[in-house]
């Protein structure tokens, strides 16, 4: 294609350029910029990508200060509309709640195609721990020119924490303003129970939600803001132990006009009198149903059943919940502190069992742990050569000299005339083993709750009004037995390996010290006894006055030695603490990171940049308009 070149016009010609892959036909002329005279594609502003984004604002109508509210009581954060969230720090959903803070991002009905924001990058930038701020980097696109240049720009959006109650830290807070009541009710003489259901609890974290607590000579009470709160809370208790629930409703107040009533909720749960370690004289119907397993039977657990094992030959049997409050019976011997005698083991034989047809199988494995015990009564030693020997299923634990609680079935009384009657025609054996003893509760000693390596964490209760009312002797006497009922269910979680699977259990102090010792008097046979307790099975508690390991001390030296040589060795324990942890769950979650010193540098707004082709495409800018 010719081009004739006027006298003149020189200056102002029109260069037309031919398009890559026509042949002749299309054409497209290029004009000069009125800015910096460079050669471009003419569009309605005649400037170039490189003026525009010199001129142009793409984050002109978007937020960068926005404020953020944060319950101080429960950590969650308020969304909208009285929702309150639980989120991390630096977590993908704390991301999204700052973002539908930032207006301007998204597109409002009145703008058209140009107005249109894309997000294109979003990441957390580092602010000082105890600043109250958060901080995020957003990389935006914009067209600034219809049907023209995009330009790309990033920038930061600081958001000021505030303190604000939610709804049910103020309801917590207040008198009277529980809405549902479950009332949970065990009549017996002791609270190992509760002990054993608080530390459910606390490991399922069923409690959320709970306005307070109460604890009662029987039982506990939970305040609930709730019905639904409460029912979640019983279904979990449904789970975890037999129960049966009566509910009630008491008219608070009442609109007729817009038909709202006010209601409280009561519900009283009774969980079934049964304890671990009671020893039960089955009914014979119960007994055939089970497996025909023996009437006489220890409590091995409890949970949604009644788990039962046969002292004797060591059969296992389930009592459904349902079955058991059809036709409920007590055990004949509880498992008190006095109805339990210390006794002294002098030796013990092997012992394998022929099976019985008639029975449900025992397997292999708990046929081999039965063995003959040879034992003495601990306050008989010295006195008289009293000895006693009975099969049992903690044979396999039982070496000479360990310390034992059972049942003295020759003196104990029963409460079961049909238990009175099986003994006196010499059908019980004389002792009943419960469990073993270990550390300074077989040695007898004082300070033995000191001494454990594990220890266990409690739920917040208060003392109800029955409780507060005591007189000094009657609540001093409480204060015993309920550190009796503590040091007994300390030891039943102690010698039952099952049971400490349930619960959460961490390291005590003595523990913690221990740990590097190396143990070299534990001989082969403590390995054969698979219920003690040992610490590879205990969670790590929180301690902040324990000392640096060993390797972050020479990482801190590293890190001191690369940056400010003088720093004090607590400061470079802080800086090595914030290097590891910040970030690290924005990197879970991927996404990005902007690290201190980079954070420091950092502009509040960057220059904006052209892109490079329509990367939205002309389909892409139209769908907000259509």
């Amino acid at each position: 294609m010719e081009v004739v070149e006027q006298p003149g016009m020189a200056d102002n010609m029109e260069t037309i350029v031919e398009q890559p892959g026509m042949t002749g036909f299309g054409t497209t002329a290029t004009i000069l910029c009125c800015t910096c005279a460079t050669p471009i594609a003419p569009n309605p502003s005649n400037t170039c990508s490189s003026c525009l984004a010199s001129q142009s604002d793409v984050t002109r109508g978007i937020s960068t200060e926005a404020t953020l509210h944060q319950c101080r009581g429960c950590s969650r954060w308020h969304q909208a509309e009285g929702k309150w969230i639980g989120c991390e720090l630096e977590s993908r959903e704390l991301m999204a709640l700052c973002l539908n803070q930032v207006s301007g991002l998204k597109k409002r009905k009145n703008e058209g195609a140009s107005g249109k924001v894309r997000l294109v990058d979003a990441a957390w930038v580092w602010t000082e721990p105890h600043s109250m701020r958060l901080k995020i980097r957003l990389t935006i696109q914009r067209e600034v020119v219809a049907g023209g240049t995009i330009l790309q720009q990033s920038f930061v959006v600081e958001f000021i924490v505030r303190n604000q109650q939610c709804v049910e830290c103020q309801a917590a807070f207040r008198q009277g303003t529980w809405k549902s009541l479950v009332q949970v009710r065990q009549r017996v003489g002791h609270k190992r129970t509760f002990l054993y259901l608080e530390q459910l609890i606390l490991k399922h974290y069923a409690h959320r939600g709970c306005l307070s607590i109460e604890t009662f000579k029987d039982g506990m009470d939970f305040y609930f803001p709730d019905k639904g709160k409460a029912n979640r809370f019983m279904s979990f208790l449904e789970d975890v132990v037999p129960m049966k629930v009566k509910s009630s409703k008491k008219l608070i107040s009442t609109d007729d006009k817009s038909n709202v009533s006010n209601y409280k909720f009561t519900n009283l749960v009774e969980i079934c009198t049964l304890c671990k370690d009671d020893l039960l004289f089955l009914p014979k119907r119960l007994a055939r149903q089970i497996g025909n397993i023996s009437r006489l039977v220890l409590v091995k657990n409890i949970s949604n059943v009644i788990n039962v094992i046969d002292p004797l030959t060591g059969q296992m049997g389930n009592i459904d919940g349902d079955a058991y409050w059809r036709d409920p019976f007590r055990p004949v011997v509880t498992a008190a502190r006095t109805r339990l005698t210390r006794y002294v083991v002098l030796g013990n034989d092997p012992l394998y069992l022929k099976r019985n047809e008639s029975k449900r199988g025992v397997n292999k494995k708990q046929r081999s742990k039965l063995a003959l015990i040879t034992t003495a009564r601990e306050s008989d030693l010295g006195a008289n050569d009293s000895q006693l020997e009975e099969q049992s299923h903690l044979g396999y634990l039982m070496k000479s000299g360990d310390v034992c609680l059972g049942y003295d079935l020759r003196e104990c009384q029963v409460v079961d005339d049909d238990a009175e009657e099986a003994r006196a025609k010499g059908k019980f054996p004389s002792v009943v083993f419960v469990r073993k003893l270990y550390g300074g509760a077989a040695t007898n000693e004082v300070d033995a709750a000191k001494k454990r390596v594990f220890k266990l964490q409690r739920l917040p209760l208060k003392k109800g009004d029955e409780e507060e009312n005591m007189k000094s002797k009657t609540a001093k006497r409480a204060q015993e037995m309920e550190a009796n009922d503590e040091e007994d269910f300390m030891q039943e979680l102690e010698a039952d390996k099952e049971m400490r699977t349930r619960v959460n259990v961490y390291k005590s102090d003595i523990a913690v010290s221990k740990k590097n010792e190396d143990d070299q008097d534990d001989n082969e046979e403590d390995e054969d006894d698979d219920q003690k307790i040992t610490l590879d099975e205990l969670l790590d508690n929180l301690v902040l006055d324990t000392k640096p390991d060993p390797k972050d001390d020479a990482a801190m030296q590293l890190l001191g030695d690369a940056g400010d040589a003088t720093l004090g060795a607590g400061q470079e324990a802080n800086n090595m603490t914030m290097f590891v942890t910040d970030g690290e769950r924005a990197a879970k979650d991927n996404i990005g990171y902007v690290g201190r010193d980079d954070a420091l540098n950092m502009q509040a707004k960057d220059t904006a940049i052209a892109v490079e082709g329509n990367v939205w495409g002309k389909d892409f800018m139209d769908k907000g308009t259509k």
